[in-house]
């Protein structure tokens, strides 16, 4: 609810005014930026912190919600993140080219733009720019003549896609090259832009003249070519990742803004006043993500902008520091892939639809923007998993919010009429909107909208409720609101539902409401068992490894999902008991399958032998490296005992503990490469770990294609307590044996 205190600062700041309250409550000037006095109570600065709103341009730059990032240049073939500036330029060795499909993969997405890399850190120019030899004009791309940046111009105009260039402040070539220009210690002298060069005049005839030093020169010269030849151009991109500096080299970015200002007056910049970096490049994002934002200078006439990475940005203590209040929104930015360039389709990792998706809905559905980099590969393509992944994305965004199923409910029209110019004032009186439908839905979505282009986002925390048997049930509760919000809950089925605002800094001004359903799909599960013999079921792990965001996407994603489990060997079913924490197991096989909404996935097994805690090695043939034979025991699958004999019969010997009645024993081989894999062998035992005997042969197929656990049942059941393995054919002819787990098996 909003304050007392608030309702007596705008009693005392209309009092002061000698005007009466307007009824699209705005008691001042709504501007992009507020300077705050210091005769500002916190109070009054609240009420500033109400009436900051974004630009035009920021506005439609929030309402692309979903878009590309492409990284791609010399970096693509040498399998580098970040380059060097000497690369040769023929290294840049592209045969093919297919914009169109990048652009149809990103507009089946559903994203609206796409930003390129027109240049990296390494300095190396994907177009044919005037001012450098140092880029394609210098590769065998087409002799020398392609443009990369053109043919993706191109195809953007073919398939409705927005444009946006990046191009790094940071340039290794001028740098590192003897006559380079960064940081020469050139004298800051008038200069006109564009530099005039013979025979490539430029259409457009307009000139401006700064006061800047050789690198400021060649920098402005570079965006006047990308703003004027191959725009429209909506975001330039401007990276603070700096691999190295020269000679205190600074940059006059108030130049290049009113450069840019005037040749793409539809442009928002990003790492300046107009977008900022999220703070990490995971896909992670804040609970509460504010973009009105407190600064000590006015950000209108800063020329250096830090990176703001604080888990919280413009919460009500954050604003009452600031001596300007500023509307400066989030992107947040990640790799489809593990790194921003392509290195291969092998050992790099795509990310999986279900992560995507998610980032998806908590970056939008967080007040923020989302910005997917997808890396072309070496012949100029998106490889066939990322268009699959896109693919799949699109789809899900489309059936999930390709229609409101409050259409045609009763309720304030303003929020329902699919028109964000149009808003809801929640004054005085009950600080809620409650909708009626004409017949029952099932939704697990809510997507609520602010009106922040006219009343900023106010908005501090809010509940969702359902009518469900007689009676309203809070079913969903977050905190701020701003462009969007998207709520995610267990399935309810209603026909009548309440937005209650509970925190506001001023006025709430809602623009839309709108309920969604997703088809949830049950997740794959993992059974893993610790050496103690406490049995963990949960989502299965991702295999993607690059900078992790630490979410739980299966959960997030299907809100209100159970694990049914069995452990008498029998198929779980939705009448099985709920896994809710870990379990003790001695040996035997766990069954266990996702449930959503009384709907099942596919069941997980896993057959558990002894418990390890007591297990002890009993020798080996040898061990490589750090490779030693407790790994081959110790509960993860990871790790891993590798010999370092080359004569095909190694082996491992183990001490039980105590005596056992085994039936049979689990293999699993090690993964990190095709080595090692045992692909016959026999299992020996001894009476007292010194003198052993052979009881039983074992034979494994296709290990290396198909790595995966495998199980040997003994004709009858051995007693033992020391028990070895002992290879005898390597698969792959290989001489070395590694085995990342052995489990022995009890009736």
């Amino acid at each position: 609810m909003i304050k007392l205190f608030q309702y007596l600062a705008l009693i005392a700041l209309l009092a002061a005014c000698s005007q009466k309250p307007e009824p699209n409550a705005l008691v001042m000037p709504v501007s992009n930026t507020i300077e705050v006095q210091d005769t500002d109570s916190n109070d009054s600065i609240l009420l500033k912190a109400a009436h900051v709103v974004p630009t035009a341009n920021q506005y439609e730059a929030l309402q692309n919600e979903f878009i590309a990032f492409i990284h791609f240049g010399p970096n693509t073939f040498t399998r580098m993140e970040w380059g060097n500036g000497m690369e040769d330029p023929k290294v840049f060795d592209l045969q093919n080219l297919d914009t169109d499909q990048w652009c149809k993969a990103m507009k089946d997405a559903g994203m609206k733009m796409v930003i390129f890399t027109a240049k990296h850190h390494d300095g190396f120019v994907l177009w044919q720019s005037r001012y450098t030899d140092h880029g394609i004009m210098s590769s065998p791309f087409k002799e020398g003549k392609g443009d990369v940046l053109k043919e993706l111009s191109e195809s953007c105009k073919k398939y409705g896609l927005k444009l946006g260039v990046y191009l790094s402040p940071a340039d290794l070539f001028q740098i590192e090259n003897k006559d380079g220009l960064y940081g020469n210690l050139s004298e800051y002298t008038e200069r006109t832009i564009p530099r005039q060069v013979e025979g490539r005049p430029f259409e457009n005839k307009t000139t401006f003249t700064f006061k800047v030093d050789d690198y400021n020169e060649y920098f402005l010269n570079q965006l006047f070519e990308l703003l004027t030849e191959y725009g429209p151009i909506h975001e330039v991109w401007f990276d603070g990742a700096h691999p190295k500096r020269k000679g205190g080299q600074t940059y006059n970015y108030l130049a290049w803004k009113e450069l840019i200002r005037a040749l793409a007056p539809k442009t928002v910049i990003f790492g300046k006043e107009d977008i900022r970096w999220c703070g990490n490049e995971a896909g992670k994002t804040r609970d509460t993500e504010w973009n009105v934002i407190p600064y000590q200078e006015d950000p209108d006439q800063m020329n250096s902008f830090a990176d703001l990475t604080d888990e919280s940005l413009g919460n009500r203590e954050d604003l009452y520091k600031g001596k300007f209040l500023h509307y400066q929104q989030a992107e947040t930015n990640t790799s489809i892939r593990e790194g921003w360039f392509y290195r291969d389709d092998e050992d790099q990792k795509v990310r999986s639809t279900d992560d995507v998706f998610d980032i998806y809905e908590r970056s939008v559905g967080g007040n923020s923007t989302f910005l997917l980099n997808i890396p072309p590969n070496r012949d100029g393509k998106f490889s066939p998993t990322d268009v699959t992944v896109l693919e799949e994305v699109g789809q899900r965004i489309n059936e999930t919010y390709g229609s409101n199923l409050l259409s045609g409910a009763q309720g304030p029209k303003a929020v329902l009429d699919n028109d964000l110019a149009s808003f809801e004032l929640l004054g005085l009186g009950a600080q809620e909107v409650v909708i009626e439908t004409n017949v029952p839905i099932t939704i697990n979505r809510l997507a609520i909208q602010e009106a922040i282009n006219t009343h900023s986002e106010r908005v501090e925390k809010h509940a969702l409720d359902a009518w469900v048997d007689n009676g309203w049930k809070e079913i969903a509760a977050a905190t701020n609101i701003g462009y969007k919000r998207i709520l995610r809950f267990p399935e309810v089925t209603t026909q009548k539902l309440r937005i209650r605002i509970l925190e506001s800094r001023f006025y709430p001004a809602i623009a839309s409401i709108s309920a969604h359903y997703y088809k949830a799909r049950p997740p794959q599960l993992s059974i893993e068992r610790s050496v103690e013999g406490a049995v963990t079921i949960s989502p299965k792990k991702d295999s993607f490894g690059w900078k992790p965001h630490g979410e739980d996407v299966a959960g997030n994603i299907n809100t209100g999902y159970n694990i049914r489990f069995s452990t008498d060997g029998s198929e779980p079913t939705t009448a099985s008991e709920i896994y809710q924490q870990p379990f003790n197991i001695p040996s035997g096989e766990v069954k266990a399958v996702a449930e959503v909404n009384g709907k099942l996935g596919s069941v997980a097994s896993e057959l558990f032998g002894i418990v390890k805690k007591d297990w002890k090695a009993a020798g080996e043939d040898s061990f490589e490296g750090e490779h030693t034979a407790i790994y081959a025991f110790d509960g993860d699958p990871e790790t891993y005992w590798s010999s370092s004999n080359k004569s095909r019969k190694n082996y491992i010997n183990i001490d039980l503990g105590k005596e056992y009645a085994i039936t049979g024993f689990t293999y699993t081989p090690q993964t990190s490469s095709s080595e090692g894999m045992i692909e016959k062998g026999v299992v020996r035992i001894s009476a007292d770990g010194k003198s052993w005997e052979n009881v039983e042969d074992f034979q494994f197929g296709n290990l290396i294609n198909d790595p995966t656990t495998r199980t040997h049942m003994f004709k009858s059941k051995i007693n033992a307590r020391y028990i070895g393995i002992e290879s005898k054919v390597i698969a792959g002819n290989g001489k070395t044996a590694a085995i990342a787990e052995l489990d022995f098996l009890l009736d």
